[in-house]
């Protein structure tokens, strides 16, 4: 590793440090403004974790029945359970519309109406009239609309000249004494060769982090690398004990399955056969946004209704549907549920389970894509050179809360905005790049030092094992109050043992085991985030589920938690209630 001493740099106007929705939709805006841009992936671009989004992109077209932007917010707002900040929420209502015709200039391939426009399916927590009734707004390419996301904006890319550096694991960020972010390393995976990539600005559009649980439907990927790189950086992750638990995730594999299979009419059931939404949620029923039918799933469950010899799983019945309508508009589902499940879902139902999914919170930012960090509690102020966009980021849209489809809107609408605000503050500073720090790949030094230099200690796998045991035993869909205490002490017990893990096989420049140990620094901090985040908020609203604390505390808890790694300490701020143009939404009690 004695190229760390003196490594490369590549100097670029920007770097964009993953190639998921939000990356390529960013790197759009960037290489047809002309700018030289770089976009780091630890994997080929159409394989990043957005093409597992199979039931579209939320857009109040309109397109099925009449629908309103306002109508969306106020689904989201809602579906936020208040935590959202409703201007960042205004903005991407209002944008909705703008960035699907764009996806669908580039070539996106959404399935069709008779008369040729969008197809609009129902989705979960998507009303009209303010919370009437069910509206069609989310648009689909069959059930695998990420997949056809990704095609079409890697393609655009391709034709813009963007620059991929693919296989690569970007290290640590890069900043300068004033705070200003001038870049990252990061490490070509087959080589072990570490690079610095200096940029006038950098955004991180790393996706999630749900390994940190044991039962996810995250890729292995999703190790939360641009948290724990920005956690290391001193800046703070806001909202970190917001997780979404899918419902309807495939029983002993995790696997997701649709909520757009409920759109098309699929309905949950218990051992007995009964429509049990239909008690939790008397007017949505299996279209409740999704903590709320996650935690009837799981109260089904723990009061012994549910199925198979050990009753730990529901039954996602699709029998009644036409098979023609299966064939046509879930024809991924119904492969998955051979290949998982081993059923047929046009003869039996699928097993499912709710299953950890989506990160709320994130990287603070505003609605234009910038890194912001909190002064005197009230204050955000802009991290020079800083951007974040996708789950990765907290702008914040989803509050404690996330509504069906609007991950992949987020994406579109957050990932152009960074783009904008990246191609305007480039412009505007001088030709020459910053003089980096001496010590600017120190951090990664001493990480990597660290792995290679450990003589015994622990294995990789056992703590990555243990990590996620604590945080599926303690932080689940009911969160009970010792639970949590234990959780915050065991996962700093996990913590150390971080420290020390070992790189069993160290003859070998590369290997996988090093990538893991890497991926492990971050998501340690995830875990301990939420952990610490979860103990300290003493309410239940939206994701957040407390036994102890069993009603949403305004008066309180209205506010967003800021998680430092320094001192593993918490701040505070107020949530933005004053929209960009239109009246506040108002709190009230959240039934579906």
């Amino acid at each position: 590793m004695n190229q760390l001493a003196h490594p490369t740099i590549r100097k670029f106007d920007a770097i964009i440090v993953g190639a998921g929705g939000a990356g390529l939709r960013a790197a759009i805006q960037l290489s047809e403004s002309g700018l030289k841009t770089a976009v780091i992936s630890k994997v080929f671009p159409t394989r990043s974790h957005t093409v597992a989004a199979q039931g579209g992109v939320a857009a109040s077209l309109g397109n099925s029945e009449e629908d309103s932007w306002q109508w969306h917010m106020y689904d989201t707002v809602k579906g936020s359970d208040w935590l959202g900040d409703q201007d960042a929420i205004e903005f991407m209502c209002r944008k909705a519309n703008e960035v699907v015709v764009e996806l669908e200039h580039y070539g996106m391939p959404f399935d069709r109406l008779e008369n040729g426009k969008i197809y609009q399916r129902p989705f979960g927590g998507h009303m009209s009239n303010f919370g009437e009734k069910p509206v069609r707004r989310a648009c689909a390419a069959a059930d695998r609309t990420g997949h056809a996301m990704l095609h079409a904006m890697y393609q655009r890319n391709v034709r813009a000249n963007t620059q991929f550096f693919v296989e690569w694991m970007a290290l640590d960020l890069i900043r300068d004494i004033d705070g200003q972010v001038l870049g990252v390393t990061a490490m070509e995976m087959e080589t072990g060769e570490v690079v610095i990539f200096q940029a006038k600005a950098t955004l991180f559009a790393t996706g999630g982090a749900g390994r940190i649980y044991y039962s996810s439907t995250n890729a292995f990927i999703n190790t939360g690398d641009g948290l724990g790189m920005a956690a290391r950086a001193g800046i703070p992750l806001e909202d970190m004990e917001f997780w979404q638990f899918h419902p309807t995730g495939v029983a002993g594999a995790g696997v997701l399955i649709t909520e757009g299979v409920r759109g098309e009419g699929g309905i949950l059931r218990n051992s007995t056969g009964e429509r049990f939404m239909e008690r939790y949620a008397p007017n949505a029923k299996d279209l409740a946004s999704r903590d709320v039918v996650s935690r009837a799933m799981a109260t089904e469950i723990k009061e012994g209704r549910g199925c198979g010899p050990d009753k730990d799983y529901l039954l996602l019945d699709l029998t009644h549907l036409d098979p023609k309508t299966i064939m046509q508009r879930l024809p991924g589902i119904r492969e998955i549920s051979l290949q998982f499940a081993g059923t047929d879902p046009i003869k039996e139902s699928i097993p499912v389970v709710p299953t950890c999914h989506y990160m709320m919170g994130g990287i603070p930012t505003n609605y234009h894509g910038q890194v912001v960090v909190t002064k005197d509690g009230r204050h955000d102020a802009v991290v020079p050179g800083f951007y974040a966009a996708g789950e990765c980021a907290c702008a914040s849209v989803h509050g404690a809360n996330r509504l069906g489809t609007n991950s992949l809107l987020d994406l579109l609408v957050f990932g152009k905005s960074a783009g904008e605000s990246m191609v305007s503050d480039i412009k505007a500073m001088p030709a020459a790049h910053k003089e980096l720090p001496q010590d600017g790949s120190d951090l990664a030094r001493s990480r990597l030092a660290r792995l290679e230099n450990q003589q015994s200690g622990a294995n990789v796998h056992e703590v990555q094992l243990a990590m996620r045991r604590v945080m599926q035993d303690h932080c689940g869909v009911f969160r009970f109050p010792d639970m949590l205490a234990q959780g915050v002490t065991k996962i700093l017990e996990v913590e150390k043992q971080v420290m020390v893990t070992e790189i069993r096989d160290k003859s070998q420049v590369f290997n996988t085991a090093r990538l893991e140990a890497l991926e492990l620094d971050n998501l340690i901090e995830v875990a301990k985030a939420t952990m610490v985040s979860a103990e300290a908020r003493r309410e239940s609203r939206g994701a957040q589920a407390r036994e102890d604390f069993p009603d949403r505390d305004d008066a309180n808890w209205l506010k967003h938690t800021l998680w430092h790694r320094e001192g593993n300490r918490l701040d505070f701020k107020p949530v933005q209630m004053k929209p960009l143009s239109v009246d506040s939404i108002e709190l009230k009690k959240r039934v579906y």
